[in-house]
């Protein structure tokens, strides 16, 4: 019996949103899968005792670009956080809850993020998304930066309007200025941002950094009145401060990224301590490392065993953040300038054997160009841990985004399938963070062909140096990787004998008429314009390559899902229906974009299994899944 199980992944497993200190306590966020994947919010005190925040059922979760992210902050002992039920911002202090924000026109119509809290606590700036009606199209869609009351509730007062996005909105020391990121179709947050500062007094607005080819995130502001901020200006994600005095200086620039995709609000790879040393996480060669940049501008690695390092916040003399290993979950920690870890929220003990657990290994191969040029992608290679005969079958797996990465932290749902004898291959293909903008933008315009090829590459080199059985090569992927998974399959010279598709895009044309806002041109860079470029989208969708589709696939997917709508999922699995491929579907009610619930995530790796299983003769231990023309 293998040690990891679909059980082992889902108890007590808990996704940590964030970590903010408060006074001499550090909050932060569970999302539970237990509890449905609800977030609640808990506190930690100075002598040790932890507590829950929110009332029982709430949900400390924001739909703001429906990826969320900043759903709640706190200021001296108030917790401010958005439910998920209804999207309004409620103040917590002492147990009592007022709920600050009027209630919508439309149902969850008016949506919170990402706020800042005055520092005599009256007021707050955050982003408000406002949907005017129930499912409105994403042209009717408007973001805005509003303060309101931090005490009672009140009507926001619109402080910014007129970009297609707003983030992070920040507060200076004095409550005098305001400084937030803006940007507009059809870049993305991590393509082309401006950061500007306005007096809140005479209404005067600075541009500080960003426009054109320049993606700045995360400004913070300290007690001297200068700003920090990220900025990939050199091609890497680095770190600057701006003053009015002085303008912008580097602080660190590295070949490396400390910025990551802006996917989420509300992250923090950084923090500026009091004394002005600066502590940051920096991602290299596919792993991170926290590192501490001294007032005199030295730069010091900490050998804290971290290679997955987010939410860096300042706390004392030190840094609070979430971090793991590729042998440990991530938990919560306190870190010094010295690199001591005291650990405040520990990962799960899961009872496994250290030497059970599949260490990564980073792995740079050839691939090619659209053009036919040959270039380097990049992945992480987890060998089998469980017992095997001869050359394991490979599971490529392909994370979303696409402008994400494969993280070397342990992950037990991957442990899964490398203790049931599979090698894996996260691959960071061109388009993924953490090697600069060049590589990054290598997907600009070539969505379904260098993440394709790079897959193909990464499955064939692992296959060709006998580290994998070439017969038995399976690849998955959800959301953008689930499109991926569809084009690498959808192709007559296909190696792959088995796929999983995670609510995956099979038709590009249907989703770029089909989807919210902020990814509703997201396709511009990925593809081409729409509908200028409408031949290339149908050209490179799945979809319209069924004919050459013969591999046995499995789709997984959410009922509620507003970001690939399961329409997407449906029509793959009826063309491969009509056409006789063997293909297996799962509709799982009250998931959206990723499965949140205990059973849930269950179900869809035993599905999977069962799934590959059958195909490729392994003997395992789950209940079966129907697969239709097998």
């Amino acid at each position: 019996m293998t040690p990891v199980t679909s059980d082992l992944v889902v108890t007590a497993a808990v996704r940590l949103d964030a970590v903010l200190p408060d006074g001499d306590g550090v909050v932060w966020g569970e999302g539970r899968a237990s509890d449905g994947g609800r977030v609640q919010l808990v506190r930690r005190a100075a002598d040790g005792t932890v507590r829950d925040l929110l009332p029982e059922g709430s949900n400390a979760r924001t739909a703001v670009h429906e990826y969320g992210g900043g759903a709640w902050w706190v200021h001296d002992g108030v917790v401010f956080a958005v439910d998920w039920s209804d999207q309004r911002l409620r103040r917590i202090a002492d147990d009592e809850v007022t709920v600050l924000t009027p209630e919508p026109a439309a149902p969850r119509g008016d949506r919170y993020a990402d706020g800042d809290v005055a520092a005599d606590g009256t007021w707050l700036v955050c982003v408000r998304e406002h949907h005017p009606t129930a499912g409105a199209p994403a042209t009717e869609v408007v973001n805005e930066v509003v303060r309101l009351s931090a005490v009672a509730p009140s009507e926001p007062e619109v402080l910014v309007s007129g970009p297609d996005f707003v983030a992070a909105p920040r507060l200076s020391r004095d409550g005098g200025q305001l400084a937030w990121l803006s940007w507009d179709h059809p870049s993305m947050p991590w393509d082309d941002v401006v950061l500007t500062v306005r007096s809140l007094s005479s209404g005067a607005d600075t541009v500080v950094a960003g426009g054109a080819g320049e993606s700045v995130s995360e400004p913070a502001w300290h007690d001297d009145g200068s700003l920090t901020f990220i900025s990939d200006r050199t091609g890497w994600w680095n770190l600057y401060r701006w003053s009015s005095r002085a303008g912008v200086e580097p602080l660190v620039e590295l070949e490396a990224e400390i910025g990551e995709p802006g996917w989420a609000l509300g992250g923090s790879r950084y923090a500026v301590l009091d004394e002005g040393s600066v502590v940051f996480a920096r991602s290299s060669d596919g792993f991170d490392a926290l590192v501490v940049r001294s007032p005199s501008g030295e730069l010091t690695e900490l050998d804290t065993g971290f290679t997955a390092v987010r939410s860096v916040r300042a706390d004392g003399d030190g840094v609070v953040c979430i971090a793991g290993s590729p042998t440990a979950e991530p938990g919560v920690h306190r870190v010094s300038l010295a690199g001591a870890v005291t650990t405040l929220r520990p990962p799960r003990d899961l009872g496994l054997d250290p030497t059970t657990i599949s260490v990564p290994e980073p792995l740079t191969f050839a691939s090619v160009a659209p053009d036919g040029s040959a270039r380097d992608a990049h992945a992480l290679y987890y060998p089998p841990s469980g017992s095997v005969s001869g050359p394991p079958p490979l599971l490529v797996v392909i994370h979303g985004g696409p402008t994400g990465a494969a993280s070397p932290v342990l992950a037990v749902g991957l442990q899964y399938w490398t203790s049931h004898g599979f090698g894996v291959v996260d691959v960071n293909y061109g388009g993924s963070t953490g090697y600069g903008r060049a590589y990054r933008e290598q997907l600009k315009g070539a969505w379904g062909l260098v993440d394709v090829a790079d897959c193909l590459a990464a499955a064939r080199a692992l296959a060709s140096s006998g580290r994998v059985d070439p017969a038995r090569l399976a690849i998955r992927g959800g959301s953008a990787g689930g499109f991926t998974v569809l084009a690498a399959l959808a192709r007559p010279d296909t190696p792959f004998a088995a796929g999983a598709d995670h609510f995956g895009v099979a038709d590009l044309e249907a989703l770029a008429r089909d989807t919210h806002k902020f990814e509703s041109r997201y396709l511009d860079g990925l593809v081409g314009p729409y509908p200028e470029a409408r031949d290339v989208y149908v050209e490179r969708s799945p979809l319209t390559h069924v004919a050459e589709f013969s591999t046995p696939l499995i789709v997984l997917q959410g009922e509620e899902d507003a970001i690939v709508p399961p329409n997407q999922s449906e029509m793959i699995v009826s063309a491969l229906r009509s056409r006789g491929v063997p293909v297996a579907y799962l509709l799982f009610p009250g998931e959206q974009h990723g499965f949140r619930a205990a059973e849930n995530i269950r179900r869809a790796l035993d599905a999977e299994l069962a799934f590959y299983a059958r195909l490729f003769g392994l003997s395992v231990e789950v209940p079966p899944v129907e697969i239709e023309n097998l």
